[in-house]
C-alpha cells in the first residue's frame, strides 16, 4: 500500500510540474505591455486562467500575476481614449527615394592597361547608404556617377550602414570600357510598386499602408525614406495563386497624381500624410475603433480590398489562431480566406493585397501583410495598433511610448 501511494505521489508530482511549466511557458509568451481602451471590460487568458480586466481612466498601470504568493510576471498596462480610423482597402502605387544611395553590391572593372580594379572591394557591402561624397550630398545615381568621374584622387564617402555612420576612402581608377573613372559598385536611389492603403486618421490627415516595410529586392533591407510618394493605382489583372507559386495583382499607375506623402518605412509598413484633397474625399466613410490584440477572436471577419478596376470590396475570412507575443510583429495572426468570390478571383492572398484592412466585432483588427507559398488560401495579418502608433491620432502620438 505504501509502495502505490508513493507511485501515486510521484505521478501527481508529474502532472502537477507539467501543468506548472506549461502554465509557466504560456505566461512567458505573454505579453509585458497591454494597450487598452478606456473604460472597457476585457477577458484575457493568462497562464491557462481567464482574467477580467476593468479600465478606468487614461494612464498607465500594473498587473502582478503571482503564484502562492510569489510574483512570476508583470504586465504594464497602457490606457488609452478610444481611437478611431477610417478603413480604406485602396490600391495604390507607391515610390520612395531612398536617402542617399543603396549600394547593392560591388564589381570589379578592367583599367586601361588591361588591369583588373575593385576599388570598393572590402570597403563597401550590399546595405550601405552613400550619404555624401567629399562633403558633397549625394541623393540621385547620376550624383555619385559624376562626381567620381569629375574626381582626381581619393574620395572620402559618409556612409550609413545599419545605424551606424562612418567615413571612408575610396581612390577611383580609370576603366578602359569608356574611360571614365569608376569605383566598382552597383547603386539604387528609389523603388516603385503596388500595395493597398490600410487606414487614414481623419484628424491628423495621416494614413498607414502595406503593413510591412519596402525591403531592398536584392538586399532585403528596409529601404531608409528621403522622400516618396503614394499615387492612385486601377488593378487591371490578377496572377491567381497556386500552390508554391504567390499570385500578384497588376495594374496601372497614374504617375501624374500624388495622393500623399510617405516620411517614414518601417516594419509595420509605410506611413506619412494625404493630400488635403484626399482628405476630403475620405473623411466622410465610416469610422471603426482600433481593437487591442486581446479583442481578437478566433472566427469569422472581413477584409476590405481592391482586386479589380478602383472597386473597393468587403470579402469574409477566418481568423484561425492568435499570437499575443509574435516574434515577428507583421505575423500576430493566421488567416484564412473563405470567401467564394475573393477564392474566385485570387485564389487566395496575392501580392499587392498587403495593408487589406480587417474588420471583425465592429472593430479594424489589423491588416493582411504575408501569403503562405503552400497555401495561398492563408497568410497572416499584423496588429492594427502595431500600425496606428506610427500615425498622430486625436492630436497627440497615444502609442509612441508604448513599444
Amino acid at each position: 500500500m505504501f509502495r502505490g501511494f508513493k507511485v501515486f505521489a510521484v505521478l501527481f508530482f508529474c502532472v502537477i510540474s507539467g501543468y506548472a511549466l506549461g502554465s509557466f511557458a504560456h505566461l512567458l509568451r505573454f505579453p509585458a505591455e497591454l494597450r487598452l481602451t478606456e473604460y472597457s471590460t476585457y477577458n484575457v487568458s493568462i497562464a491557462g486562467r481567464s482574467r477580467t480586466i476593468q479600465t478606468g481612466s487614461r494612464g498607465c498601470d500594473e498587473m502582478v500575476i503571482t503564484a502562492f504568493g510569489v510574483p512570476l510576471r508583470r504586465i504594464a498596462l497602457d490606457v488609452v481614449p478610444e481611437i478611431e480610423v477610417v478603413p480604406l482597402g485602396v490600391a495604390i502605387g507607391v515610390r520612395i527615394n531612398t536617402d542617399g544611395v543603396m549600394v547593392l553590391g560591388t564589381s570589379s572593372f578592367q583599367g586601361e592597361n588591361g588591369e583588373i580594379f575593385h576599388p570598393a572591394e572590402d570597403i563597401l557591402r550590399g546595405g550601405d547608404l552613400i550619404l555624401r561624397a567629399n562633403d558633397e550630398p549625394i541623393q540621385y545615381k547620376e550624383d555619385l556617377e559624376n562626381f567620381v568621374a569629375e574626381s582626381t584622387g581619393e574620395i572620402t564617402f559618409l556612409i550609413r550602414r545599419d545605424d551606424d555612420e562612418f567615413e571612408v576612402a575610396i581612390t577611383p581608377e580609370i576603366a578602359a570600357k569608356d574611360n571614365t573613372r569608376r569605383i566598382g559598385v552597383w547603386v539604387r536611389d528609389s523603388t516603385k510598386g503596388i500595395g493597398t492603403l490600410t487606414f487614414f486618421c481623419p484628424e491628423s490627415g495621416d494614413f498607414g499602408a502595406l503593413g510591412h516595410g519596402i525591403l531592398d529586392v536584392d538586399t532585403k533591407t528596409l529601404l531608409s525614406v528621403r522622400s516618396g510618394r503614394i499615387m492612385p493605382s486601377t488593378v487591371t489583372s490578377v496572377q491567381r495563386g497556386v500552390r508554391g507559386v504567390p499570385g500578384e495583382l497588376e495594374g496601372e499607375v497614374d504617375t501624374s497624381v500624388s495622393l500623399g506623402t510617405i516620411s517614414i518605412n518601417c516594419t509595420s509598413g509605410i506611413f506619412g500624410t494625404l493630400a488635403p484633397d484626399v482628405c476630403t474625399q475620405f473623411e466622410n466613410l465610416p469610422r471603426y475603433p482600433i481593437a487591442n490584440r486581446t479583442q481578437i477572436q478566433e472566427g469569422p471577419a472581413t477584409v476590405l480590398t481592391n482586386v479589380s478596376g478602383t472597386e473597393v470590396a468587403s470579402y469574409e475570412l477566418e481568423i484561425e489562431s492568435v499570437n499575443l507575443n509574435p516574434a515577428d510583429e507583421t505575423k500576430g495572426f493566421v488567416i484564412r480566406i473563405t470567401d467564394d468570390d475573393l477564392l474566385r478571383q485570387t485564389g487566395g492572398i496575392v501580392q499587392g493585397m498587403s495593408g487589406s484592412p480587417i474588420l471583425q466585432n465592429g472593430h479594424i483588427i489589423g491588416a493582411i501583410t504575408h501569403v503562405f507559398v503552400q497555401d495561398p488560401t492563408r497568410g497572416y495579418g499584423i496588429f492594427i495598433e502595431n500600425m496606428v502608433r506610427y500615425c498622430r491620432v486625436q492630436e497627440t502620438h497615444l502609442f509612441a511610448a508604448v513599444f
